[in-house]
């Protein structure tokens, strides 16, 4: 039998059935998460999240303001969970950690592709988190960029410090072999990364922030809003490093466990593929191809890029700015189908298409849907989206959505069943 997960081996960053199977053995099977980057829910902590994002409501950054909403307190932002979650799962069998061992799709490129959220409640200040992440599907698929691929979908369930869901997350990634995706990317049409911004087109995104507004206070009523009716555009951009650099303070690192030197020697001999060589044989971490155009040019990019989890903030910022205090943003979704480089600018649009006052199982709710864009200065789309927006009505607050389940057990049942 090969070994896919070894570097020296023929099959690593090969596409095999093996690769699949194994992967389809692991839905279900609940895995460690990494250390939170906060336990607990700070207003220094919240704020320096949204400002990594350009977000300064105070709703999330003024314990203060907190107090005089709905809320009575300050609330985490929505995509905060990304920086929280301690381990709920139930130990593991050795069979089951066994089935864990490597990365079925180990030197393959991994891409983000699709982003799913389902949000219940808010994580307030003082609250700690908890969560079950575990992979509930598997699927092949063709691709113009990296030929054969596998399409895994991970979920992680988040509840509050009482136990209560908070939230669901359901990512796709698209796992690529990496000299496919070379060869098809010398294909494509360049992109000029040298040509200097103008001194108009810099004016008019700097008009754009000038222009700003947040609804906060000032309550949005489901009866006022018309389907056509327009968000407040937002501009994100140029993207530099150090927005890349100011992201990760407040967002944590994520994929590389925090820590240098001597710490971060530990988790590389434990996880040494985390950190390959660069161009003067030093191991550093694989997320540095988001500042590192060398590295990125390695994989078959002409660019070092952003996360996709940064332009799901943008959206939930705009979002949010636009319902105000009393509304609830209940679901987003979005597909990240293009690289969004450092120096693009990111325009970010959306449109109600769909208003409901709906009763069923989980509650009784004053729905507007919206589609939304993210859209580069070249005029591409790169990250499209779909979101459900709960707001009051005249005569009643915004009722919370149940979850489909009590407790994170139960919601991952859900979950895999919902994919089988």
């Amino acid at each position: 039998m090969s070994d896919v997960t070894n570097p020296q081996s023929a099959e690593y960053g090969i596409l095999t059935d093996e690769s699949f199977e194994r992967s389809r053995r692991r839905i279900g099977i609940p895995e460690r998460p990494l250390t939170p980057h906060n336990h607990e829910v700070t207003a220094d902590g919240t704020r320096h999240f949204a400002f990594g994002y350009g977000d300064a409501n105070p709703l999330w950054c003024d314990p203060d303001y907190g107090k005089n909403t709905r809320w009575g307190t300050l609330i985490a932002p929505p995509n905060f969970m990304y920086t929280m979650g301690e381990n709920a799962a139930p130990p593991v069998s050795p069979e089951q950690k066994a089935l864990l061992k490597g990365d079925p799709f180990a030197g393959l490129g991994s891409y983000q592709a699709v982003m799913e959220f389902e949000w219940f409640r808010p994580l307030t200040l003082g609250d700690r988190c908890q969560v079950v992440r575990a992979q509930v599907g598997v699927e092949e698929k063709p691709s113009k960029f990296g030929g054969r691929t596998a399409h895994v979908t991970n979920d992680f369930l988040f509840a509050n410090g009482a136990g209560e869901i908070h939230a669901i997350q359901r990512g796709t990634w698209i796992n690529a072999e990496r000299h496919t995706s070379r060869a098809n990317a010398k294909k494509a049409d360049p992109i000029d990364f040298t040509t200097p911004y103008t001194d108009e087109q810099l004016a008019e995104i700097d008009a754009a922030y000038d222009a700003e507004t947040r609804r906060g206070a000032e309550t949005r009523y489901w009866e006022d809003v018309e389907i056509g009716d327009q968000i407040d555009k937002r501009v994100k951009g140029p993207l530099t490093v150090t927005d890349v650099i100011v992201w990760h303070v407040g967002w944590g690192m994520q994929l590389t466990p925090p820590g240098t030197f001597g710490i971060s020697r530990t988790i590389r001999r434990k996880v040494p593929g985390l950190y390959p060589a660069n161009s003067r044989n030093i191991p550093d971490t694989v997320q540095r191809l988001h500042w590192e155009s060398e590295r990125a040019a390695e994989l078959g990019i002409p660019m070092n890029y952003d996360y996709g989890a940064m332009r799901e903030t943008w959206l939930t910022h705009a979002l949010t700015d636009w319902i105000g205090d009393d509304g609830w943003l209940w679901k987003l979704s979005c597909q990240h189908r293009k690289f969004n480089y450092i120096g693009d600018t990111t325009w970010i649009t959306g449109k109600v298409v769909d208003k409901r006052q709906v009763t069923d199982e989980q509650g009784t709710r004053n729905e507007v849907h919206l589609e939304l864009a993210c859209t580069n200065q070249r005029g591409e789309t790169n990250t499209p989206g779909t979101a459900v927006v709960l707001l009051p009505t005249r005569e009643a607050a915004v009722e919370m959505p149940k979850p489909p389940a009590d407790d994170l057990q139960s919601l991952l049942a859900h979950e895999i069943e919902r994919f089988a």
